[in-house]
């Protein structure tokens, strides 16, 4: 059995959580605040981040790509980063889009200055950040478009890990309310297929005490 050591709407969590469950492998979750710098904590990542995957043999795992890399060859089917070589490096291209330009774009404006601020107390969040990321948001979301005219999914003809990346990003916004779908049909068809699968029911159940999900947000047919 595995813990996984996480934060409700750190994307990279959200990207192991959905990783290990198309994988089939049992986990925990168990909420780590990375603000107070446990000592325990730091034993096991002396970066002090998360997500952080342990199993109960001692063996640790941080960092989100270096987590699934690791589960895909030790579990390899359901095959999820690629079946060649060129699949492989499209899936790697687009995990690297959402986990630093959509994060650095989208997610550190909306969910860094509305939520991380919030919980640590750092003042009035950056109205500027916040519509930097409304804005870019709208690109993402062309993207996504423009891909799902092209593709069954974002890297091709299967669910990829790609997809399970964008996802945990997306769904992060969407807790928020932040991600604009009616304009987006392309993108906001995509998102509800992959809002449909099991492995996602879990993060549609998430609640952050104090702030509570967008009213669309558990709705399968928003």
């Amino acid at each position: 059995m595995w813990t996984l050591y996480h934060q409700w709407l750190s994307p990279f969590c959200r990207k192991v959580r959905l990783f290990l469950a198309e994988k089939k492998v049992d986990f925990e979750l168990r909420l780590e605040p990375v603000w107070d710098r446990r000592a325990e904590f730091l034993a096991l990542n002396p970066a002090g981040e998360v997500p952080v995957l342990e199993n109960i043999d001692g063996a640790t795992l941080a960092d989100s790509q270096a987590i699934v890399e690791f589960i895909e060859e030790e579990v390899p089917e359901p095959s999820l980063i690629g079946r060649d070589a060129a699949e492989r490096a499209e899936v790697r291209r687009l995990v690297a889009w959402f986990d630093r330009k959509f994060n650095a774009e989208v997610t550190d404006n909306l969910v860094g200055e509305k939520v991380v601020n919030r919980l640590l107390r750092m003042g009035t969040p950056d109205s500027r950040a916040i519509r930097a990321g409304h804005l870019n948001v709208r690109h993402h979301l062309e993207y996504v478009g423009f891909l799902m005219e092209r593709r069954t999914w974002l890297a091709g003809d299967r669910l990829t890990l790609a997809d399970l990346t964008a996802a945990a990003h997306f769904s992060c916004i969407d807790y928020l309310g932040d991600v604009p779908w009616e304009a987006h049909e392309e993108a906001k068809t995509w998102y509800a297929r992959i809002k449909s699968r099991p492995s996602f029911r879990p993060l549609l159940s998430d609640h952050i005490p104090g702030m509570a999900p967008a009213s669309n947000y558990a709705d399968m047919d928003f």
